[in-house]
């Protein structure tokens, strides 16, 4: 036995009761026996085999420790250091250090063969070991040199001098070293200035984190605190840095205390009492410069270069750990640098699995494979030497030019120069040209001038159409950051390791400039989206449905407020889905670029609901609809986006569409109240009076205000190429019967799928009818005691094909037009009656669903609603139940209106066909009635500045 034994043995001295023998032979666990031995040492079995593995036995007593440790290790407890080189004996770390300690002890067993021919050499070896791990940890992780000096020097009594190992034994991640750089003369892309570093001392591993200010180092401690756990599985135990007052703070200091968590501040004015970290932050500037300069980098750039030197850092090998690299050192794991990709053919298709074949014609072997990127351009076999014929004298023959010069991008100097060589050569040489194919012209084609203003406004404007492109644009970029800061404030997501039977969405950014009614930019907005087609029923979504107002109710609220005087305030829900809670566990992709390099392999499980899920419209709409309710308003059942809130005989409506809301009434005190009830729930825009909303916008006048869609009319003009044509008076000519575009939108919407030349030249009648009204809007007038009334007509067999009526009415709030449709009936009608009839009744379900809508807005309509028809038998057949031969074969529910009529609720009159509002919706009209319906239905001019 070594003379260390004694030491030891008194170092242990404990009294222990119940304690279980383990031995471990060939990594197998196997239950030797039970012994208890009360107040003697413990005894572990040491064997040292063939290739110096040391095989321990562990002796655990307290019986609770041992269940613990051997649940966690599967019966199998390493005793070996780190890197699996070096044999010690290591305890349960969850434990204290001097009870773990007082549980175990070494000492050769006779009995086991595989130490048969182990030395005293070899297990005073192992000893020295374990005694050098017990005191490192004891004195507070001495340094090795120091802790040779103090057995060599017998500075503690008691301690044996031993041959010290100079291999790291301290795990990672224990002692960690920090310090702050900056502020950076020029702010990176995100506006950050400050960066803080983490580095640990074992394996000398960085965590750079960036910042606006210094104050907001604390919580990048708290976020490496995570990461680092994450990635090593070991917490932080001491943290060294200067005395700077991002440190020092009472809020820093206190949550160290709080996590137990042992603090080492530098002395003042000594910087190189923390050189690892300062160390480590000029060798990441020096990398970081020498990526920007060497490729001209901005200096905006500098966050981006900085991230990517540690990565490269902390992989890279260093003399200092043994030519390891720090990732290898923390993590135990070698970096694969081997190809997963090799350069092929595409050859085919395969008939069996979904993929393509492709052919390496290096090895000759065929790959099939869905993961292919191919370069349409390139071909492998484009040399001469296998494309070509190899005889030269072939090549010289052939009077084929093999040359191609794209005549518009060569210098003017350069092509001046050749054209007067070419003008200079004989013209025997251009007779040799004769049996040529056809040629490029050599002219310089000169851009038009006007093109270049439209090219800057473009190349500014352009919405990008992948996420490389939107990096190269510092709006978008920004755009990009506020998502990712919402998603972090909502909690939108945490990340784990990828399950294994998980079905991972993938996700990808969505980009749209938002833009002011003048035109001009209102803000760039980036959407980080789920790609929720991948997403299957039953497994990871159910209902999605998720109701939206209905532009009739927009309307109606426009007509009751006009006549109420209501103040129509609009207000904006930022990145409203978040807000949503889902009822299924959803795991998506890391997006680009903000993906951790510190936990590869993880991915997002979803908390919230984000754009792009099948159900987060519905998850939202869900939380807004909670949130209003408590606050007592009511869902009405006509539109189920309408919230209603009664105070006695006055009102507060609330029209929710998706997340823009319109908020009016008559009581401004609740009105107030709700708008800083939101405020404090979500994170809302007040975007004040209601001027845009869904593409509609408003222009206030004297008496009321214009609803008018002047922008989105210029842009579709824009867009098909009509802004510059010439204006009709009519959507449609008059003259024109043809059976396939008999009424404008309504009937060419039916050959999309196929259109002909007479479809087309219809379809830019439209277009030239909407330049010649590009500008005007319906008008919404105040006035007092305003009624519901309505005009519905039809138009008999005016589908020529298949000889079908169309149907159009139109209804208004006193002179305010409210409600319109034009609709092709479904069956064929046998009479002019009956097609009126069946027109009547479908405006009668429109009438009854607007009073009840009126009625939920407080407009209670006790009155006879009036509906204006042009065909008295209609009329009489609608006022007398008769039965009659020729109707007796009308479907029941067109009967609707009869009852209705007679219970008083609606009043049928008859309008002479001059005055039939509805005429514009069923059939093609001259201009000069045309333009008295637009009139009827207060269709004005919207007088603005800027050009339409």
């Amino acid at each position: 036995m070594p003379d260390v034994m004694p030491w030891f043995e008194a170092f242990f001295e404990g009294d222990l009761a119940e304690l279980q023998f383990l031995r471990l032979k060939d990594d197998d666990a196997i239950k030797n026996t039970i012994n208890s031995y009360g107040n003697t040492i413990l005894h572990i079995a040491v064997g040292i085999g063939r290739d110096t593995v040391l095989h321990i036995a562990a002796i655990v007593g307290n019986t609770k420790a041992a269940e613990l440790l051997l649940k966690k290790n599967k019966n199998m407890l390493s005793i070996e250091d780190d890197q699996g080189k070096t044999p010690l004996i290591k305890a349960y770390e969850n434990m204290r250090l001097d009870t773990t300690l007082s549980l175990l002890y070494a000492s050769i067993s006779k009995d086991d063969e595989s130490s048969e021919n182990a030395s005293d050499e070899d297990f005073h070896k192992c000893i020295c070991v374990l005694v050098q791990a017990i005191v490192a940890k004891k004195y507070g992780h001495v340094g090795f040199d120091k802790l040779g000096l103090m057995m060599k020097q017998s500075l503690v009594d008691g301690l044996p001098n031993l041959d010290v190992n100079k291999d790291g034994v301290c795990s990672g991640c224990q002692y960690v070293h920090s310090d702050v750089l900056g502020p950076v003369k020029q702010p990176s892309m995100q506006g950050l200035r400050y960066m803080v570093t983490f580095i640990d001392d074992f394996s000398r591993f960085v965590w750079v984190y960036f910042m606006k200010d210094k104050s907001e180092a604390f919580y990048k401690f708290k976020e490496f605190e995570i990461d680092a756990e994450l990635l090593t599985g070991c917490k932080v135990k001491c943290l060294r840095s200067d005395n700077g007052g991002e440190y020092v703070s009472v809020e820093f200091s206190n949550y160290l205390r709080q996590k137990l968590i042992r603090r080492q501040l530098t002395c003042p004015n000594t910087p190189q009492q923390n050189g690892i970290a300062e160390r480590k932050n000029r060798h990441l500037g020096e990398v970081t410069k020498s990526l920007i300069h060497d490729k001209n980098v901005p200096g905006r750039f500098w966050a981006e270069a900085m991230r990517a030197a540690s990565y490269v850092i902390n992989r890279l090998p260093s003399q200092n750990l043994g030519y390891e690299s720090p990732y290898e050192r923390l993590t135990h794991t070698k970096l694969n640098m081997e190809k997963k990709a090799v350069r092929c053919v595409f050859v085919g298709y395969d008939p069996q699995r979904k993929g393509w074949r492709c052919c390496d014609p290096n090895s000759g072997k065929v790959y099939v494979s869905r993961n292919v990127i191919f370069e349409e351009q390139s071909s492998w076999w484009s040399s001469e030497n296998q494309l070509l014929s190899d005889s030269k004298e072939d090549l010289e023959n052939s009077k084929i030019s093999l040359e191609f010069t794209d005549d518009e991008c060569l210098d003017k100097s350069e092509l001046s120069g050749q054209t007067r060589e070419e003008q200079s050569g004989p013209d025997k040489e251009l007779n040799n040209q004769d049996d040529l194919g056809p040629r490029r012209s050599q002219r310089v084609r000169k851009p038009n001038s006007k093109y270049a203003n439209v090219a800057i406004v473009e190349d500014v404007l352009a919405e990008p159409n992948s996420f490389a492109e939107a990096c190269l644009k510092q709006e978008w970029w920004q755009a990009m950051e506020e998502e990712m800061t919402a998603m972090y404030r909502n909690k939108t997501w945490e990340l784990v390791p990828k399950p294994t039977d998980a079905k991972v969405v993938s996700c990808k950014w969505v980009y749209k400039l938002k833009q002011k009614p003048d035109g001009s930019v209102e803000r760039f907005k980036a959407r980080l989206v789920a790609r929720g087609f991948s997403q299957e029923y039953g497994v990871n979504y159910e209902e999605t449905f998720s109701p939206v107002a209905k532009l009739t109710t927009v309307r109606v609220l426009l007509a009751v407020a006009v006549s109420k005087q209501w103040e129509l305030i609009q207000m904006d829900v930022n990145n409203a889905f978040l807000y949503g809670e889902l009822d299924h566990v959803i795991y998506m992709d890391k997006p680009d670029v903000f993906e951790s390099e510190d936990h590869p392999g993880y991915v997002c499980k979803l908390k919230k609901a984000i754009y792009g899920l099948k159900q987060s419209p519905r998850a939202w709409f869900g939380k807004i609809a909670e949130f209003l309710e408590l606050n007592g308003f009511k869902l009405t059942d006509t539109d189920t986006s309408l919230f209603v809130k009664k105070i006695d005989d006055k009102v507060v409506v609330v029209l929710v569409y998706v997340d823009d809301l319109i908020i009016t009434g008559d009581v401004k005190e609740e009105i107030m109240q709700l708008k800083a009830n939101l405020c404090v729930r979500f994170k809302m825009k007040d975007l004040g009076k209601l001027v845009h909303f869904l593409g509609l916008e408003l222009m206030y006048c004297e008496d009321g205000f214009i609803l008018h869609q002047t922008k989105y009319a210029s842009d579709m003009l824009q867009k098909f190429g009509m802004f510059t044509c010439k204006s009709a008076v009519t959507p449609m000519d008059v003259s024109c019967r043809l059976p396939d575009i008999l009424f404008a939108i309504g009937v060419l919407s039916h050959f999309m799928q196929d259109p002909r030349k007479p479809h087309l030249i219809a379809i830019r009648r439209v277009l030239r009818y909407v330049k010649g009204t590009v500008s005007q809007g319906v008008m919404f007038k105040r006035e007092i005691n305003p009624m519901l009334m309505g005009y519905c007509d039809a138009d008999y067999a005016g589908d020529l094909n298949e000889r079908r009526s169309t149907t159009g009415y139109v209804f208004m709030y006193g002179s305010n037009s409210i409600s319109w449709c034009s609709k092709r009936q479904p069956t064929v009608s046998l009479s002019t009656t009956e097609a009126e009839y069946r027109a009547a009744a479908m405006a009668a379900q429109e009438c009854v669903w607007l009073i009840q809508l009126l009625n939920d807005m407080n407009q209670v309509v006790k009155y006879k609603v009036r509906l204006l028809c042009d065909n008295r038998s209609a009329i009489k057949l609608a006022e007398n139940p008769v039965f009659h031969a020729r109707t007796k074969h009308i479907e029941i529910h067109y009967h609707f209106i009869r009852e209705k009529v007679l219970k008083g609720e609606i009043e049928m009159e008859w309008v002479d066909t001059k005055g039939q509002v509805a005429d514009i919706f069923t059939k093609s009209l001259s201009g000069v009635k045309l333009g008295e319906f637009r009139d009827k239905m207060k269709l004005v001019q919207v007088k603005i500045e800027r050009e339409c």
